[in-house]
């Protein structure tokens, strides 16, 4: 695929992932058409993109939603490849308005590359739907992931994020599978992104950092995860598309080393923040304590040129953006 030419369609183009997707296409000459419910966006988005330092006379504009079929036909009309990012996103435990959109709103689009004849699909999937379901311990006592895995979407108490990212990439292979007429599909798993926004309000990931520092989250879950710097999953979206090894094949993208709980993001707020995360937790809720957490990023470093940050710069530059930009604020 010709990247420096093409036009290529982008879903989920309004949000913290999707401004930076969008931006770094431009910055490298490729043109974009943007999928968004609302024309009402457009400002927002081209002042997104602009902030990043990319010009966005390159940049178009289509309607049309994860929920409807109308205006798939036209949107995927004449676009080399297709980056879908939608999905919706919350931090509640239960929320069953996600799991139609996520698995349906996939599968329109996949459904509408296919009849376009576009070759390839990336699809922004997530850790969610690879790791939620507990491991047998390996030999060093860990829970060790690669992209082998999967998470069950049946087993009980399971949140409905990661029930949704599951029963979405699950149904999107199934369909490329047995009626995807040689459409490849190449899918992302990103652990828990951070980094700097170029959006104009904080979204998705940084909502957290928010509630740690208002006091909004006075114990700290019991969770380990890992991190990956948005900035870096976006260069990973633009190799995906042009890595011809790519097809068929998942990609777990964080940083290297040691994956993190919330106490250990809580300490890195107040190491870097001082006295603005003084409501941080310092505390876990009562629980028995987690046995390490092993994620592998080695199949996207090796295959596509995935060179991640270290969580801790991710951190520590998003928190000095947001403060820059006002976004923080204290309870």
């Amino acid at each position: 695929m010709n990247t420096s030419s093409d036009t290529v369609l982008v879903t989920g183009a309004t949000g913290y992932l999707g401004t930076r997707v969008v931006a770094d296409l431009l910055q490298r000459g490729t043109r974009v058409r943007a999928v968004v419910r609302s024309l009402d966006a457009e400002p927002a988005l081209r002042a997104a993109v602009r902030r990043a330092g990319a010009d966005d006379t390159g940049l178009e504009l289509t309607l049309a939603s994860l929920t409807e079929d109308a205006g798939w036909d036209a949107a995927v009309s004449g676009v080399a490849g297709i980056y879908h990012l939608a999905s919706p996103m919350t931090l509640a435990t239960k929320d069953a308005n996600l799991l139609a959109p996520a698995r349906d709103g996939a599968l329109r689009v996949v459904r509408a590359a296919r009849d376009a004849g576009i070759r390839r699909v990336v699809l922004t999937s997530s850790f969610a739907a690879v790791g939620y379901s507990p491991k047998p311990l390996n030999a060093e006592g860990e829970r060790e992931y690669d992209e082998s895995d999967w998470t069950d979407p049946d087993a009980p108490g399971l949140p409905d994020y990661p029930r949704s990212k599951t029963l979405a990439e699950r149904a999107v292979w199934d369909f490329v599978e047995r009626e995807g007429n040689g459409l490849e599909l190449v899918v992302l798993n990103p652990t828990w992104i951070a980094g700097p926004t170029l959006t104009a309000d904080p979204r998705s990931s940084l909502q957290a950092f928010l509630a740690m520092l208002d006091g909004h989250m006075p114990l700290a879950p019991r969770q380990r995860f890992g991190i990956a710097d948005v900035r870096d999953v976006s260069a990973a979206h633009l190799a995906a598309m042009g890595t011809p090894d790519a097809a068929g094949k998942r990609y777990l993208l964080l940083a290297d080393g040691p994956t993190i709980s919330w106490l250990g993001v809580a300490s890195l707020l107040r190491e870097h923040l001082g006295d603005l995360a003084a409501a941080a937790p310092t505390e876990e809720v009562p629980g028995d304590e987690l046995p390490p957490l092993v994620i592998h990023n080695e199949r996207a470093k090796a295959e596509l040129g995935f060179t991640p940050r270290p969580a801790e710069t991710t951190i520590f530059e998003t928190l000095d953006d947001m403060r820059e930009r006002g976004m923080l604020r204290r309870g």
